[in-house]
């Protein structure tokens, strides 16, 4: 157990396939892991026959003298894509293939499937002999996770995910599929409470791709967007420019993570300006849907953060209309040094939107001030 995990939430669980004979007799984990073993079946709401599967998926390469969890990651990876497929195809009767594996794949991602791993603690349980370095990279993508927007968890937040949070997960999945005599109606009840929230084809529609939202909003305006790489030291950066005009950059050690940040940051400046070719600037649309809006608080927190602001504060000004037509306007405040920054939003039918269209509007008037 790793004491600076505790303040993860504890309702998940991992384990390993012992070899490939399903063990039917109970076998009791061995002392050490006793404990860890009874948390996460309490986590799985499932008490396995075999309970040194789980006791291997709990144990790291790492370990020494002990058998770890790369052979049900192995086996876990399939089962749980497997499993999946099974449910979309009978959820969704009327989908294409292709819709099929945009909706399979979001759910079982390493971005997914980490952050599935943090929510339940998982990584608190989890017996290992690496360098402390695992345990801080582990904490910190946490923290991180804390602090995202939900979309987020459909395509990367500001971190790549730990592999190893991922592979707990399919670990699970792994032993589950094993103690169940490989039944996949049996591991998919057991294993559902655990990916919750599952990634519906609706969640993939409210949420578009950052990198295609921003292709599309400069196609509606007429403009070319082009990405360009290039590697400093360790880290891969990714520049966004349209019509030729640099809009916005990220670095990250993955060529990704760092695409994606630099389409959420264009995206964010593109809420209140457009370069155009004259060197002028025009005031471009609001989205309707709040499209170009999604993760403003968490750009805004990420901004006040490193300028060692207050977290900001948000307050709801307008509440109208009936039940089904609310009508919603919030404001954002931040406390510094110079004063209280204040700006209102636009109106929206969700205070979420609401709040982030007030954050939005507050990340432009940063940049238009100079701020940032």
């Amino acid at each position: 157990m790793h004491p600076e995990f505790s303040d993860i939430p504890t309702r998940g669980c991992a384990s390993v396939i012992d070899d490939a004979m399903v063990v039917r007799a109970a076998s009791p984990p061995s002392s050490e892991m006793e404990i860890s073993v009874y948390c996460v079946e309490k986590i799985l709401n499932y008490s396995f026959k075999n309970k040194r599967l789980l006791e291997e998926a709990l144990t790291h390469s790492s370990y020494p003298g002990a058998a770890s969890y790369q052979r049900l990651e192995f086996v876990g990876d399939a089962a749980l894509g497997l499993a999946f497929s099974n449910y979309i195809f009978l959820v969704y009767p009327r989908l294409d293939p292709g819709q099929l594996s945009l909706i399979r794949s979001a759910n079982i991602s390493t971005e997914k499937l980490a952050r599935v791993a943090v929510r339940h603690g998982l990584y608190r349980f989890m017996r290992h002999n690496a360098a402390s370095a695992l345990d801080d990279k582990v904490k910190e993508f946490a923290e991180a996770v804390s602090q995202e927007e939900d979309n987020a968890a459909v395509y990367g937040g500001s971190m790549k995910a730990p592999k190893v949070l991922a592979d707990i997960v399919e670990s699970i999945a792994a032993a589950i599929y094993v103690d169940v005599d490989f039944d996949l109606q049996k591991l998919w009840v057991i294993i559902r409470g655990l990916m919750e929230p599952i990634i519906t084809l609706e969640d993939l529609k409210q949420k578009p791709q950052p990198v295609t939202l921003l292709f599309e909003l400069c196609q509606k305006q007429g403009k070319q967007v082009d990405i360009k790489y290039w590697r400093k030291k360790d880290k891969n950066i990714a520049s966004v420019y349209v019509d030729g005009e640099f809009v916005a950059s990220s670095s990250s050690e993955q060529k990704e993570i760092a695409k994606l940040n630099a389409a959420r940051e264009a995206l964010h400046k593109l809420l209140q300006f457009m370069p155009v070719d004259n060197g002028g600037m025009i005031e471009i649309y609001n989205d309707v849907d709040g499209k170009l809006e999604i993760g403003a608080k968490q750009k805004l927190h990420e901004i006040c953060s490193k300028k060692k602001w207050p977290k900001p504060t948000y307050q709801t000004e307008k509440d109208e209309g009936p039940s089904h037509d609310k009508k919603f306007i919030c404001s954002v405040k931040i406390p510094t040094a110079d004063g209280t920054l204040y700006i209102t939003g636009a109106e929206k039918s969700r205070v979420r939107d609401a709040e982030n269209s007030a954050a939005a509007m507050m990340i432009g008037a940063l940049y238009e001030s100079n701020y940032i």
